[in-house]
């Protein structure tokens, strides 16, 4: 036997034995635990897998497992952190429940003008319990965590922070849509940003005749003469020589129908030495304006007081001091008696339905009225 092999049989071999009999009685004995420790696995692996499923018993519902083994973080804040009603990450403004379910600006508004409409108590979509303005607060960790989160460019598809998207859009992206510089003299191209130096370079309409120009300055001008047709308007009755202002509050009322209405009305108000009251009125009173997606407000303006003559008006509505409704100005004019003391409803000028939703959500709807009476 080599000296190799007769090391092999002393590692072995048992510890202080000289014979190679105990050196194949430990290996024997090594082999015997091996086995046991694999039957000792194998009885574990049977009692994790449990027993075998019957075949008559309905499948198990699978649940779904995330990307990877446990998904992407961003993902699993979508599903924490978006509004409960239109299950979409909020734009801006978060409100929450007493109960801390979450509703973004939009949808808290909506909930609160379709309870108005049905008269009824608004009430969060998750809990039911009972929302309004005074409930309900913002929630400024969930707007800051919200504004971190990446979404894509809609040009570049890059990932940018929410807080920074619109920035990026706005000025930095190079695939962001633009105009021509010259599309002021009727250019109509639009096209991604970095193209546009080499379109500008080729543009035609620099290069047009002076009677192709005219032409598309004089569409301009009319635009421009009807903005300032309103203007002048305006500046025009401040020279009025009797001319009053007032803050009206519409407040929601109900008709007497089977099936009631809503309705706004201010109480009575002096202007001019004459009582007046304002009434408003949603889709033009349609039957169910909580089923519509677009919502208006019509109002009118009734004379109360008496009068001996005619009195010829001007009027218009304005947003109140403290309210960030827009409404663009509209002049109309009425010639009120004993007879016509009150006007046809006129539109309110708001810009959509979104404002609409803002005045309906609220409790009452705030704005200034004007009232220049002509001279004849």
């Amino acid at each position: 036997m080599s000296s190799l092999e007769e090391r092999e049989v002393g590692v072995a071999a048992a510890p202080g034995s000289s014979s190679a009999g105990l050196g194949v009685g430990a290996v024997g004995a090594a082999v015997e635990a091996v086995a046991g420790v694999a039957a000792m696995q194998e009885e574990v692996g049977m009692r994790r897998e449990g027993p075998e499923p019957d075949q008559d018993e309905p499948p198990k519902k699978r649940v779904k497992i995330p990307e990877g083994e446990s998904g992407k973080l961003e993902e699993r804040l979508y599903s924490v952190l978006c509004c409960t009603v239109c299950l979409d990450l909020p734009k801006a403004s978060v409100y929450q429940c007493t109960n801390g379910h979450l509703m973004c600006a939009g949808c808290f508004i909506h909930l609160l003008a379709d309870s108005r409409l049905k008269e009824e108590q608004a009430t969060c979509p998750n809990c039911r319990c009972e929302i309004s303005k005074n409930l309900c607060c913002r929630n400024l960790a969930v707007e800051k965590a919200v504004s971190e989160l990446p979404t894509e460019c809609t040009f570049c598809l890059k990932q940018f922070p929410r807080s920074s998207l619109e920035r990026h859009q706005k000025e930095e992206c190079q695939d962001r849509v633009t105009q021509c510089k010259y599309k002021r003299i009727g250019c109509p191209w639009q096209g991604p940003f970095h193209e546009l130096p080499a379109h500008e370079s080729e543009c035609s309409h620099p290069t047009k005749t002076g009677t192709e120009l005219m032409g598309i300055l004089g569409e301009m001008d009319q635009s421009y003469r009807r903005d300032m047709q309103l203007y002048n308007s305006i500046f025009g009755l401040l020279c009025y020589e009797k001319i009053g202002f007032t803050e009206v509050q519409f407040r929601p009322y109900r008709t007497d129908d089977f099936i009631t209405r809503l309705y706004y009305e201010t109480p009575r108000f002096t202007v001019l030495n004459q009582t007046w009251v304002l009434k408003a009125r949603v889709n033009d009173s349609e039957r169910n304006p909580n089923l519509s997606c677009k919502r208006t407000l019509s109002f009118q303006l009734i004379l109360k007081s008496k009068v001996n003559s005619a009195l010829e008006c001007s009027f218009l509505l304005l947003k109140g001091p403290y309210d960030d409704v827009r409404i663009k100005p509209v002049i109309h004019h009425h010639s009120f008696s004993n007879d016509a003391n009150e006007t046809d409803y006129v539109p309110l000028p708001i810009s959509d339905s979104v404002e609409c939703n803002k005045l309906l959500a609220a409790k009452n709807i705030n704005l200034r009225l004007f009232i220049f009476q002509v001279q004849k």
